[in-house]
């Protein structure tokens, strides 16, 4: 599932974005936070109002969901592509995808 994020006022989205994968993986905010090495309180926080944290930090919490931020040029806008995978073809916004749960933790 894919969600696009396209202006500041949106970033409020973000919320309830990063709290609907927290509960698609069935964690609670607890487990998520020891996942990442803070505090329940320190998480609650964070998934609050995640548009005041660092890149560097939403990343790491993306990356413990098994999600994803994927950056999208708008069309028509030429740029170098990175020597890594080239990136899905896509609307003219970020997009936080959220990467299918294996089978064996889906029935877990």
């Amino acid at each position: 599932m894919s969600y696009k994020i396209t202006g500041l006022d949106q970033l409020e989205q973000l919320a309830s974005i990063l709290k609907g994968f927290r509960k698609g993986q069935r964690l609670t905010q607890k487990a998520m936070a020891e996942r990442l090495g803070m505090t329940q309180q320190a998480y609650a926080q964070l998934e609050a109002d995640p548009s005041v944290v660092s890149l560097a930090r939403l990343l790491r919490v993306l990356r413990a969901m098994e999600a994803e931020l994927v950056l999208v040029a708008p069309s028509g806008v030429s740029m170098e592509q990175p020597a890594q995978r080239p990136l899905p073809s896509a609307a003219h916004a970020p997009v936080l995808n959220r990467r299918p749960m294996p089978e064996a933790c889906a029935a877990a």
